[in-house]
């Protein structure tokens, strides 16, 4: 929960129209900041800085040389009027374009007015001080959803080879092409639109769209993916769909309307904003009315300044951020510390976060012939996976030192079946069963193995098959228990991957449920459909497939190590160290900081409403208003006191077993 006062307001897209920065629009993107409005949040925030350095010299001037109070005056309203400009701007405009949000806008303003008012300049500086950095509170979210939507913009721009009817090829913006138009793709190119293969035979990384760890083998009639890259060969594509219509020109579209359809936080400021506003404005109006006291009327306004009230959202939060930030938790929007702590269901994604999203050697079945040797075998792979850039060759090249590598010559790598060379022992083969066959090589059954297999052979004998799969992070089963003993007991496995991978997976981990197989889209309504049932999801995740989801969630959280850049920019909350054990950290966090919150909104309310009734029925005095203002004060160092006892929170990782 976060204070409003007259900045851009991510969440609820038909309220932030409030303090001339937001203004409802039909289009998610000019909802975002504008380069101008940043520069404006830029500009307001170092004139605070300023302001703020003015605001403790003159403290400082008024401890040490109390009898020149009229410079410390000086100093504290030289800052009161450096940052009164957006106050008053933002309440004008709240004025012209009434909302919820407008109105604390409003209360700010009149009460900064009233220190002036009563000669109270410390306070009249503090207030619009706690505004702008409240606002740059509000902003991190904003920037963040725009970062992600460029970073999936970049993804979509890329040239393309199209062929002319006449054959020839050219190099055009990938934005040109048209269905029905013929592209090439040569090995290394990313493909720049959705189509169907026409001729050749390469392996797909579709892991940016699919979240699929092995690669795809495409062939002719094979449907593809815009945003894939081609690892091995050649391919003529027919182009099917472009722009809006590909599938991630539908992400685009699609995490737009997830981010203007997220629902809004509540907000207890902004809740009763509207009625705190109507009791001020009648308890100051009976209160002129019975007494006549202008002193009065000015305590009654100034003691009704919700100081302690605007600073106890953002001083929980950034302690909170800082906190976690200790703990490797990098919280994007401070206003999902709140959202944390009422989860009740888990989503997460397969390649990436519960596993480490690269391929490794799980076993090898050696042939049983005499004479192959483990250690002999695993060298001669690992050498003919370093002449190939394959996934699973590059995985096997790592099996050993680069030092210990075959000389090998003669390299020659066959379109998406594997690596032939020769070494000094003769000619060795590397690569899928199919290989094998064509040359001619006797092979034993191939293994059943859910993942990728390569065979390897050296003059003509076949030493044994290496069998290949992604890997479990350790600590995932450790984190899952964890998150359920802290409530979320549901938990969803939304993977791209194929149904039995996910399936063996899942078991291994203790999830029971599982969706297999899905793209961006089916991430997206399995989530929308968590919420529709009543579920508060955290979601869980690293590529640019799982961006939607992250959206949509009520919360999203992306692993820091390895993640794609549209992931990172999507999620609320990013994992530095990608360690699944820091999300029982973040829910711990969470209802910590919202229990310190609660506690500071309840001093800030039942302070500001004992003072109003102390000023309201004249017990402060002929000095009321300065009085209300030193009280207001100090209620102000009650809530940063409790929030900083967050500061403290520590937290040491569950140990593996």
């Amino acid at each position: 929960m976060s204070e409003h006062t007259g900045m851009p307001h991510t969440h609820d897209q038909h309220d932030h129209d409030h303090a001339g920065h937001c203004h409802s629009h039909a289009h998610f993107t000019t909802a975002l900041l504008s380069q101008a409005e940043q520069r404006s949040a830029a500009r307001q925030l170092s004139l605070a800085m300023i302001a703020l350095g003015l605001l403790g010299l003159g403290l400082l001037w008024r401890g040490f040389a109390a009898q020149q109070e009229g410079v410390s005056q000086l100093l504290f309203g030289a800052a009161s009027l450096l940052v009164a400009l957006p106050v008053l701007k933002a309440a004008w405009s709240s004025l012209r374009h009434p909302s919820l949000h407008g109105i604390t806008d409003q209360l700010i303003a009149l009460a900064m007015i009233g220190a002036w008012a009563s000669g109270d300049l410390l306070t009249a500086a503090l207030l619009p001080i706690i505004m702008i950095f409240g606002h740059v509170l509000e902003e991190r979210s904003v920037i963040g959803s725009q970062e992600a939507i460029e970073a999936l913009g970049r993804l979509t721009r890329s040239q393309a080879r199209l062929i002319d009817a006449d054959g020839g090829i050219r190099e055009v913006d990938n934005t040109e092409l048209r269905p029905g138009d013929q592209i090439e793709v040569r090995a290394g190119d990313r493909i720049p639109a959705d189509g169907r293969v026409l001729e050749g035979q390469a392996s797909l990384d579709t892991a940016p769209i699919t979240g699929e760890s092995v690669p795809l083998e495409a062939s002719a009639g094979t449907e593809v993916f815009g945003g894939a890259i081609n690892l091995d060969g050649l391919l003529r594509i027919e182009v099917t769909r472009t722009g809006e219509a590909s599938t991630l020109g539908k992400v685009i579209a699609l995490m737009q309307r997830a981010e203007r359809a997220k629902p809004p936080i509540t907000r207890l400021l902004e809740r009763y904003a509207g009625r705190y506003m109507t009791l001020v404005l009648m308890i100051a109006a009976v209160t002129w009315f019975i007494s006549n006291d202008a002193q009065a009327l000015l305590a009654v306004l100034v003691a009704a300044c919700p100081c302690a009230l605007v600073l106890s959202a953002p001083a929980t939060a950034i302690a909170g951020i800082a906190v976690a930030a200790r703990h490797g938790i990098l919280i994007r929007s401070s206003a999902f510390l709140e959202e944390f702590a009422d989860l009740s269901s888990l989503v997460i994604d397969k390649t990436g976060t519960l596993t480490y999203g690269a391929l490794q050697l799980q076993g090898i079945q050696a042939s049983d012939g005499p004479g192959v040797d483990r250690k002999a075998l695993l060298q001669l792979a690992a050498s003919l996976g370093a002449a190939s850039s394959h996934p699973v060759s590059r995985a096997l090249a790592n099996l050993v030192p680069h030092d210990a590598y075959h000389p090998l010559e003669g390299i020659h790598e066959r379109q998406g079946l594997g690596v032939i060379a020769s070494t000094v022992s003769g000619e060795a083969a590397l690569g899928r069963p199919e290989l094998f066959a064509q040359l001619g090589i006797a092979t034993p059954e191939v293994p059943r193995h859910d993942g990728p297999i390569a065979g390897l052979s050296l003059n003509c004998r076949f030493l044994g098959w290496l069998l290949l799969a992604d890997r479990v992070r350790p600590e995932a089963v450790l984190a899952l228990t964890d998150l359920r003993e802290l409530g979320l007991g549901r938990q969803l496995l939304l993977t791209g991957d194929r149904k039995p991978v996910a399936d063996a997976l899942a078991h291994e981990v203790g999830i029971s449920e599982v969706v297999a197989q899905a793209l961006p889209e089916d991430k997206l309504n399995r989530v929308n459909a968590e919420i529709h049932k009543g579920f508060r999801p955290l979601v869980v995740g690293d590529g640019i497939n799982d961006s939607l989801a992250l959206k949509a969630g009520v919360v999203g959280v992306a692993m820091g190590a390895g993640g794609a850049d549209i992931a990172l920019a999507s999620a609320d909350i990013v994992l530095i160290g990608s360690d699944l054990r820091r999300l029982g950290t973040c829910v711990r966090l969470s209802r910590q900081c919202r229990r310190t919150l609660q506690v500071n909104v309840a001093i800030g309310l039942g302070w500001t409403l004992a003072i109003i009734a102390a000023a309201a029925f004249g017990l402060l005095g002929s000095a009321g208003a300065m009085i209300a203002a030193i009280l207001h004060n100090l209620s102000t160092l009650l809530v940063l006191g409790n929030a900083g006892r967050l500061l403290r929170f520590e937290e040491a990782l569950r140990t593996l077993d």
